[in-house]
């Protein structure tokens, strides 16, 4: 074993657990910006084909030399996909319930009870489950869910409120840690990341329980993770054990494991997709592996038909992203009643465009599109849009843009939501932040 490796192991084995700040008041939540992100993605220059091993109760799925008979994907003729190469190792990592694992350990009291962590924590207001505990989860809540049905669902449940800043902090501790493993990161969101350790020379279930063991040892908290050859497989192998699990899917699991889960299973695959499929008689993601592709790109399109195709064998080519450009940012609010006076939709209007000009200026970007979106009662939404003559993160110039394109909506009907979207950014010249700092 390398000095790295052993480094590795013996900083496992010694470091400290960082504690969680104690449990405080809960104020207003606020919605994160935008994600539409431009990309830089990464490749790794050098390819190693280290063996898949087992050890222990990680479930390291069988290879090439798998013995047995080849199972069928749907009810039709046997196919065999071309797998991808494991010259790529990709790890992916889930957080186990994040935000409702920092609250209990913030609260210990609500260990094994169900937690639904969303919204203000008042599930007659209106509001949506951002995590639910597993013992929730057995009640059939899930994220995205409204907190009234969750409550409907399960009356007794402990509802909270967001904590964003503190979900955040711990984030950042775990995200600190990864980079001790791979230099190759990419950022898939608050609670889970992809790591490309083809380059290591460490096995990956060493590497994936390393991992494991400081995240538990900085922070109390699980996580589970999953390796593949590409980062679909990686994100299926992730969910297919949690809590804390760790599953390696080799060449015969494709078949074995991942053929016989639902197509919802995919990831990307959304609820409109899964029930058109499932029109189309494709239930798992064997039956859908069956399908030649002119069928899904009829159905489909030629983009999304061709990229289910290939999902279906397992076959993903994206390289990870390791740095993020932002091509927008935005919030939006929804009223826990509907609106129907203008001055008080006016008024928050201009409290989100000022939100948005801060972060613009924060962040060192200025934009050139002028985005408004209102949702009516019942749900009907419509957008304007503005291009301005010059991009700027001047809170006026925006506010004037922006109720601008709120004078061309018919005010006929009560307003659910509104928000506020900047776009077509660009990095600020230093003169320009400059100036607009000092107005």
């Amino acid at each position: 074993m390398t000095k790295l490796a052993y480094h590795l192991l013996e900083q496992t084995r010694s470091n400290r657990p960082v504690a969680l700040k104690p449990s405080r008041a809960h104020g207003t939540t606020h919605a994160r910006p935008g994600a539409e992100r431009e990309s830089i993605t990464h490749r790794p220059s050098q390819l190693v084909s280290p063996a898949i091993m087992a050890i222990g109760r990680f479930q390291i799925c069988g290879g090439p030399g798998s013995k047995g008979p080849r199972p069928r994907p749907g009810n039709g003729c046997p196919i065999k996909p071309p797998f991808p190469s494991m010259a790529r190792k990709i790890l992916h990592l889930d957080m186990d319930a994040f935000f409702a694992a920092i609250e209990v350990l913030r609260r210990p009291e609500l260990a094994g009870q169900p937690l639904v962590v969303g919204g203000r924590g008042d599930p007659n207001e209106r509001g949506v489950v951002s995590t639910a505990s597993y013992e929730a989860r057995k009640y059939g809540i899930h994220s995205a869910m409204p907190l009234r049905t969750a409550h409907r669902l399960c009356p007794h449940a402990v509802f909270l409120p967001v904590d964003y800043r503190e979900y955040s902090r711990v984030s950042a501790i775990i995200k600190d840690l990864l980079r001790r493993f791979s230099t190759s990161i990419e950022d898939a969101g608050i609670d889970e990341a992809y790591l490309d350790i083809t380059e290591s020379e460490l096995p990956s279930e060493h590497i994936a329980s390393a991992i494991k063991q400081q995240i538990n040892q900085a922070t109390g908290l699980t996580c589970s993770i999953g390796i593949g050859a590409n980062k679909l497989l990686a994100k299926i192998a992730s969910d297919l054990d949690k809590p804390n699990g760790l599953t390696i899917l080799g060449e015969a699991d494709l078949e074995k494991r991942v053929w016989p889960l639902p197509v919802r299973k995919l990831p990307g695959v959304g609820p409109k997709t899964d029930e058109k499929l499932k029109q189309m008689g494709l239930r798992t993601i064997g039956a859908l592996a069956e399908q030649p592709m002119a069928r899904l790109v009829e159905a489909f399109g030629q983009a999304h038909g061709r990229w289910l195709y290939e999902a279906a064998r397992g076959i993903d080519e994206r390289p990870l992203v390791t740095h993020w450009e932002p091509r927008s940012m935005s919030h939006e609010t929804t009223f826990q009643r509907d609106v129907g006076d203008w001055q008080v939709l006016a008024r928050t209007l201009t409290r989100l465009v000022r939100r948005v000009a801060r972060e613009l200026r924060q962040e060192g970007y200025v934009g050139r599109t002028v985005t408004v979106k209102l949702r009516y009662g019942d749900f009907e939404t419509h957008t304007h849009e503005k291009t301005l003559e010059e991009p700027t993160a001047d809170p006026d110039a925006v506010q004037r843009a922006a109720l601008e394109c709120f004078a061309h909506f018919p005010l006929e009907k009560e307003v659910r939501l509104i928000g506020v979207r900047v776009g077509d950014l660009h990095k600020a010249l230093a003169t320009h932040t400059t100036s607009i700092a000092a107005s």
